[in-house]
Protein backbone atom coordinates (compact mmCIF):
# COMPACT_ATOMS: atom_id res chain seq x y z
CA UNK A 1 0.00 0.00 0.00
CA UNK A 2 1.38 3.37 -1.28
CA UNK A 3 1.20 6.59 0.89
CA UNK A 4 -0.86 9.34 -0.01
CA UNK A 5 0.43 11.87 -2.44
CA UNK A 6 1.92 15.40 -0.50
CA UNK A 7 -0.16 18.73 -1.35
CA UNK A 8 -0.11 19.86 -4.13
CA UNK A 9 1.44 23.43 -2.66
CA UNK A 10 3.77 20.73 -0.79
CA UNK A 11 5.16 19.65 -3.63
CA UNK A 12 6.16 23.03 -5.27
CA UNK A 13 8.10 23.69 -2.02
CA UNK A 14 9.82 20.44 -1.96
CA UNK A 15 11.00 21.37 -5.61
CA UNK A 16 12.32 24.64 -4.96
CA UNK A 17 13.76 23.67 -1.53
CA UNK A 18 15.95 21.24 -3.25
CA UNK A 19 16.98 23.60 -6.07
CA UNK A 20 17.74 26.20 -3.47
CA UNK A 21 19.62 23.85 -1.13
CA UNK A 22 21.41 22.35 -4.01
CA UNK A 23 22.65 24.84 -5.40
CA UNK A 24 21.05 24.86 -8.63
CA UNK A 25 19.35 28.20 -7.40
CA UNK A 26 21.89 30.01 -5.83
CA UNK A 27 21.47 33.04 -3.24
CA UNK A 28 20.27 36.39 -5.48
CA UNK A 29 19.04 34.25 -7.77
CA UNK A 30 15.78 35.08 -8.82
CA UNK A 31 12.60 32.53 -8.73
CA UNK A 32 10.11 31.97 -11.65
CA UNK A 33 7.46 34.36 -11.32
CA UNK A 34 3.96 33.32 -9.88
CA UNK A 35 2.72 32.61 -13.65
CA UNK A 36 5.56 30.51 -14.64
CA UNK A 37 5.50 28.55 -12.17
CA UNK A 38 1.68 27.77 -12.46
CA UNK A 39 2.57 26.97 -15.83
CA UNK A 40 4.84 24.52 -15.13
CA UNK A 41 2.85 22.87 -12.23
CA UNK A 42 -0.43 23.60 -13.63
CA UNK A 43 -2.02 24.24 -9.89
CA UNK A 44 -4.18 27.21 -9.48
CA UNK A 45 -2.11 30.75 -8.03
CA UNK A 46 -3.70 30.06 -4.27
CA UNK A 47 -1.73 26.58 -4.45
CA UNK A 48 1.59 28.67 -5.77
CA UNK A 49 1.21 31.80 -3.40
CA UNK A 50 1.07 29.19 -0.36
CA UNK A 51 3.99 27.44 -1.28
CA UNK A 52 5.65 30.24 -2.07
CA UNK A 53 4.75 31.65 1.59
CA UNK A 54 6.14 28.67 3.05
CA UNK A 55 9.63 29.14 1.46
CA UNK A 56 9.45 32.85 3.00
CA UNK A 57 8.60 31.24 6.64
CA UNK A 58 11.57 29.21 6.43
CA UNK A 59 13.72 31.56 5.31
CA UNK A 60 14.80 30.44 2.06
CA UNK A 61 13.78 33.26 -0.49
CA UNK A 62 12.47 36.78 -0.22
CA UNK A 63 10.34 38.82 -1.94
CA UNK A 64 10.91 42.20 -2.99
CA UNK A 65 8.15 44.52 -3.39
CA UNK A 66 7.68 44.92 -7.64
CA UNK A 67 10.05 42.99 -8.39
CA UNK A 68 9.75 39.26 -7.60
CA UNK A 69 10.84 36.06 -5.08
CA UNK A 70 15.09 35.64 -5.05
CA UNK A 71 16.81 33.23 -2.77
CA UNK A 72 17.76 34.39 0.45
CA UNK A 73 21.63 34.99 1.66
CA UNK A 74 21.92 32.27 4.16
CA UNK A 75 25.55 32.44 5.39
CA UNK A 76 24.41 34.26 8.60
CA UNK A 77 26.32 36.27 11.30
CA UNK A 78 28.55 34.02 14.42
CA UNK A 79 27.77 35.86 17.65
CA UNK A 80 30.17 33.78 19.97
CA UNK A 81 28.97 35.13 23.60
CA UNK A 82 32.14 33.50 24.86
CA UNK A 83 34.91 35.75 23.49
CA UNK A 84 32.66 38.80 22.62
CA UNK A 85 34.49 41.43 24.89
CA UNK A 86 37.75 39.57 25.84
CA UNK A 87 39.31 42.44 27.39
CA UNK A 88 42.53 41.38 24.93
CA UNK A 89 40.55 42.69 22.24
CA UNK A 90 39.88 46.36 24.42
CA UNK A 91 39.95 49.35 21.94
CA UNK A 92 38.21 50.87 19.53
CA UNK A 93 36.16 47.70 17.62
CA UNK A 94 33.09 46.54 19.12
CA UNK A 95 31.79 42.92 19.11
CA UNK A 96 29.50 43.62 16.46
CA UNK A 97 32.07 45.03 14.37
CA UNK A 98 33.90 41.69 15.09
CA UNK A 99 31.31 39.51 14.11
CA UNK A 100 30.42 40.97 10.90
CA UNK A 101 34.20 41.23 9.93
CA UNK A 102 34.51 37.89 10.47
CA UNK A 103 31.94 36.74 8.13
CA UNK A 104 32.99 39.14 5.29
CA UNK A 105 30.65 41.67 6.01
CA UNK A 106 30.79 45.51 6.45
CA UNK A 107 29.48 46.54 9.65
CA UNK A 108 27.74 49.67 10.39
CA UNK A 109 25.28 50.85 12.35
CA UNK A 110 22.86 53.60 13.81
CA UNK A 111 22.54 54.84 17.75
CA UNK A 112 20.85 57.15 19.72
CA UNK A 113 21.43 57.91 23.80
CA UNK A 114 19.47 59.87 26.12
CA UNK A 115 18.85 59.87 29.58
CA UNK A 116 15.76 58.61 31.22
CA UNK A 117 13.92 57.25 34.58
CA UNK A 118 13.91 53.44 34.95
CA UNK A 119 11.00 51.85 35.12
CA UNK A 120 9.70 49.38 37.85
CA UNK A 121 11.12 46.47 35.89
CA UNK A 122 14.37 48.13 34.46
CA UNK A 123 14.92 48.94 38.04
CA UNK A 124 14.42 45.59 39.41
CA UNK A 125 16.61 44.21 36.38
CA UNK A 126 19.29 47.14 37.42
CA UNK A 127 19.24 46.75 41.30
CA UNK A 128 18.47 50.40 41.36
CA UNK A 129 15.24 52.04 42.10
CA UNK A 130 12.54 52.99 40.17
CA UNK A 131 12.71 56.60 38.45
CA UNK A 132 16.95 56.84 38.80
CA UNK A 133 18.39 57.45 35.51
CA UNK A 134 20.15 55.70 33.23
CA UNK A 135 21.42 56.25 29.87
CA UNK A 136 19.01 54.54 27.45
CA UNK A 137 20.80 54.33 23.88
CA UNK A 138 19.31 52.36 20.87
CA UNK A 139 20.98 50.63 18.21
CA UNK A 140 19.93 49.33 14.77
CA UNK A 141 23.08 47.52 13.77
CA UNK A 142 23.70 46.73 9.94
CA UNK A 143 26.46 44.15 7.79
CA UNK A 144 26.76 45.03 4.01
CA UNK A 145 23.94 48.26 4.57
CA UNK A 146 21.29 45.15 5.65
CA UNK A 147 19.65 45.67 9.37
CA UNK A 148 20.54 42.63 11.37
CA UNK A 149 20.55 43.55 14.79
CA UNK A 150 18.65 45.77 17.78
CA UNK A 151 19.45 46.80 21.01
CA UNK A 152 18.09 48.73 23.31
CA UNK A 153 21.00 48.82 26.55
CA UNK A 154 20.49 50.73 29.85
CA UNK A 155 23.23 51.84 32.20
CA UNK A 156 23.00 53.07 35.33
CA UNK A 157 24.08 57.21 35.63
CA UNK A 158 25.15 56.49 39.06
CA UNK A 159 27.78 54.63 37.26
CA UNK A 160 28.62 56.19 34.48
CA UNK A 161 27.48 59.85 35.13
CA UNK A 162 30.36 62.47 34.75
CA UNK A 163 32.68 60.56 32.90
CA UNK A 164 34.69 59.97 29.63
CA UNK A 165 32.21 56.84 28.99
CA UNK A 166 29.00 58.20 29.93
CA UNK A 167 27.57 58.43 26.30
CA UNK A 168 28.45 55.05 24.82
CA UNK A 169 29.31 56.11 21.52
CA UNK A 170 31.01 59.40 22.10
CA UNK A 171 33.88 58.11 24.17
CA UNK A 172 37.15 57.12 23.73
CA UNK A 173 36.73 53.36 23.62
CA UNK A 174 33.23 51.27 22.60
CA UNK A 175 32.26 47.98 24.23
CA UNK A 176 30.68 47.27 27.79
CA UNK A 177 33.67 45.56 29.36
CA UNK A 178 35.93 48.23 27.67
CA UNK A 179 34.30 50.92 28.72
CA UNK A 180 33.85 50.04 32.19
CA UNK A 181 37.35 48.78 32.68
CA UNK A 182 38.25 52.72 31.31
CA UNK A 183 36.57 53.96 34.29
CA UNK A 184 37.47 51.34 36.75
CA UNK A 185 34.67 49.22 37.03
CA UNK A 186 35.82 45.61 36.49
CA UNK A 187 32.68 43.27 34.88
CA UNK A 188 33.16 40.18 35.97
CA UNK A 189 30.55 38.08 34.61
CA UNK A 190 27.36 38.51 32.48
CA UNK A 191 23.83 36.49 32.56
CA UNK A 192 21.82 36.25 29.18
CA UNK A 193 18.28 34.91 29.53
CA UNK A 194 17.02 33.84 25.63
CA UNK A 195 13.40 33.25 23.83
CA UNK A 196 11.74 33.44 20.64
CA UNK A 197 8.84 35.29 19.48
CA UNK A 198 7.00 37.15 17.15
CA UNK A 199 8.10 40.18 16.10
CA UNK A 200 6.36 43.66 16.89
CA UNK A 201 5.39 45.72 14.54
CA UNK A 202 8.08 48.54 14.78
CA UNK A 203 10.82 45.40 15.35
CA UNK A 204 9.80 44.06 11.18
CA UNK A 205 10.07 47.86 10.27
CA UNK A 206 13.56 48.30 11.24
CA UNK A 207 14.22 45.16 10.34
CA UNK A 208 12.92 45.00 6.91
CA UNK A 209 11.48 41.78 7.48
CA UNK A 210 9.26 40.10 4.80
CA UNK A 211 5.51 40.45 6.20
CA UNK A 212 4.27 37.79 3.78
CA UNK A 213 6.77 35.14 5.63
CA UNK A 214 7.53 34.05 9.08
CA UNK A 215 8.40 37.12 11.36
CA UNK A 216 10.12 35.50 14.33
CA UNK A 217 12.88 36.99 16.28
CA UNK A 218 15.31 35.63 19.10
CA UNK A 219 15.56 37.96 22.04
CA UNK A 220 18.32 38.00 24.09
CA UNK A 221 18.16 39.76 27.89
CA UNK A 222 21.52 40.39 28.88
CA UNK A 223 22.39 41.98 31.97
CA UNK A 224 26.29 42.69 32.54
CA UNK A 225 27.64 42.62 36.51
CA UNK A 226 30.99 43.71 38.80
CA UNK A 227 30.51 41.81 41.72
CA UNK A 228 26.62 41.53 42.14
CA UNK A 229 26.31 45.54 40.82
CA UNK A 230 24.44 45.32 37.58
CA UNK A 231 26.25 47.89 35.13
CA UNK A 232 24.38 47.66 32.10
CA UNK A 233 21.02 45.43 30.80
CA UNK A 234 19.84 45.09 27.25
CA UNK A 235 17.30 43.82 24.94
CA UNK A 236 18.66 42.74 21.85
CA UNK A 237 16.85 41.46 18.82
CA UNK A 238 18.17 39.11 15.72
CA UNK A 239 15.80 37.73 13.28
CA UNK A 240 16.14 34.40 13.50
CA UNK A 241 17.26 33.65 9.87
CA UNK A 242 20.70 36.34 9.94
CA UNK A 243 22.37 35.20 13.37
CA UNK A 244 23.52 31.97 15.03
CA UNK A 245 24.40 31.99 18.65
CA UNK A 246 27.63 30.10 20.07
CA UNK A 247 28.33 29.89 23.20
CA UNK A 248 31.01 28.07 24.96
CA UNK A 249 31.13 27.10 28.88
CA UNK A 250 33.82 25.81 30.87
CA UNK A 251 32.70 22.43 32.61
CA UNK A 252 34.45 21.67 36.35
CA UNK A 253 38.30 20.09 35.91
CA UNK A 254 38.21 16.21 35.73
CA UNK A 255 39.93 15.16 39.18
CA UNK A 256 40.58 11.47 39.60
CA UNK A 257 38.05 9.53 42.11
CA UNK A 258 39.38 9.13 45.35
CA UNK A 259 40.47 5.48 45.92
CA UNK A 260 38.39 3.55 47.74
CA UNK A 261 40.58 0.51 48.59
CA UNK A 262 43.32 2.78 49.95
Amino acid sequence: MTGREPPNYQRVVDDLRWRILSGELAPGDKLPTEKELQQRWGFSTTVIKHALTMLRSEGLIEGRRGSGNYVRNRTPLVRRAHSRDMRKRIGSTSPFARDSEAAGKQPSWESDSKKVPASPRLAERLGIQPGDLVMHTRYRYLADGAPIQLAHSYEPLAITGGTQVEYPEQGPVVGVVARMDFIGVAIDRFVEEITTRPAMPEEADALELDRRGGMWVIEVERTYFAGQTAVETADIVFPGDRYRLVYELPVDPWSPPLNRDA
